[in-house]
């Protein structure tokens, strides 16, 4: 069995700790950690910082929306994360809902 932290997303200022969360799970045997996007905060960016304080836990996207950016921009956002953290990366995708499809990206 693999074991998973979902660390979510945050608002007006990054939860404290992050890096040293995912690294107390990463010694305590957890696989992989994950972030996720929704009103206020990206995916991508929080698995860099952790990725900067720890050594081999997967670093995933749970998820990205694919109506938040073009598709080679997702690609370069996956593959640069995977280059920072030596191929640790798992990157996630979805589709969100009409408020924020809608709303926060303008797309039908």
């Amino acid at each position: 069995m693999d074991l998973g932290l979902s660390l979510g997303y945050w608002g007006r200022a990054r939860p404290e700790q992050l890096g040293t969360m995912a690294a107390g799970a990463e010694k305590s045997g957890f696989d992989a950690v994950c972030t996720i996007e929704s009103w206020g905060s990206d995916a991508f960016s929080p698995l860099v910082l952790i990725a900067a304080h720890t050594e081999r836990i997967k670093l995933g996207t749970g998820v990205v929306q694919i109506s938040a950016r073009t598709p080679a921009a997702t690609a370069m956002h996956a593959v640069t994360l995977d280059h920072i953290s030596n191929g640790r990366t798992i990157l996630g995708l979805g589709v969100s809902g009409p408020q924020v499809v809608e709303g926060w990206y303008g797309m039908p």
